[in-house]
């Protein structure tokens, strides 16, 4: 897929599927130094970084944050390279990394990915910024591929809420039928690279495999022409405070 069709499908349809986007041996050498991350600098990290579906079971890790601050290879991965340079060319702006991620759907009990715009989480104005998700092995519907909204960033941002999903801490409420009816289904290989636009609905299903984990990828780039939305934050900070008040 050339440059020029990438961009139009980003801009048109809201996400773009890059295949091959790593070969294989690029692909290898992530796994891994995700191998290596998980066993010698997760037990060093902070607890609000690393999620497992079972806390008592480390073999259901689900979920690591932010392993560009705590791993000199995943911050090149981030800052330098091909990543960055595809997130400035989508969005037409200089960016910044915000963020690395570990995802993991483990075999049974991973559960869904409630439907959700990220620009919500980030709180920009404008909402400049883009999501990443490179497979590291097979994903499609049986263990949870991303599902997608074709066109949605074009239509603003959607009411959430809390949900109780581990990592994904908000839902879009307004959620229904009509919307499941438009989800596309992005079925990927290792190396495949997924772009979604920040205003951009998407969600997953959990992993109902027997045996096969759903690893992958995830980074997040804001442009710098977006600015943090102060009186969102301090309003979402607020509403989050409350809500577990209430839960109390």
């Amino acid at each position: 897929m050339d440059r020029k069709t990438i961009k139009e499908t980003f801009e048109r349809d809201g996400y773009v599927l890059i295949p091959g986007f790593l070969d294989k041996g690029e692909v290898d050498e992530i796994i891994q130094n995700f191998e290596r991350v998980i066993k010698h600098v997760t037990p060093n990290m902070p607890t609000e970084k690393v999620f497992f579906e079972d806390k008592n079971d480390s073999s259901t890790l689900k979920q690591l944050i932010d392993i560009h601050q705590y791993d000199p290879f995943f911050n090149d991965i981030l800052n330098k390279g091909k990543f960055k340079d595809i997130a400035a060319f989508l969005l037409d702006d200089k960016v910044i990394g915000k963020t690395l991620e570990y995802f993991n759907k483990p075999p049974r009990i991973g559960k869904p990915t409630p439907p959700h715009q990220d620009g919500y989480y980030f709180m920009l104005k404008p909402s400049v910024a883009v999501t990443m998700w490179m497979a590291l092995e097979p994903a499609d519907e049986e263990n949870g591929c991303v599902r997608y909204i074709k066109g949605s960033h074009l239509t603003g941002m959607r009411p959430h809420g809390r949900t109780t999903t581990l990592g994904f801490s908000q839902q879009i409420l307004d959620y229904g039928p009509e919307d499941v009816e438009k989800e596309i289904s992005i079925r990927a290989q290792p190396g495949d690279l997924l772009i979604h636009h920040s205003l951009t609905i998407h969600t997953a299903g959990g992993n109902n495999s027997v045996a096969r984990t759903r690893k992958a990828l995830g980074l997040i780039y804001f442009g710098v022409s977006a600015k943090e939305d102060v009186a969102a934050k301090v309003a979402y900070q607020k509403k989050l405070q409350e809500e577990r008040m209430e839960k109390s």
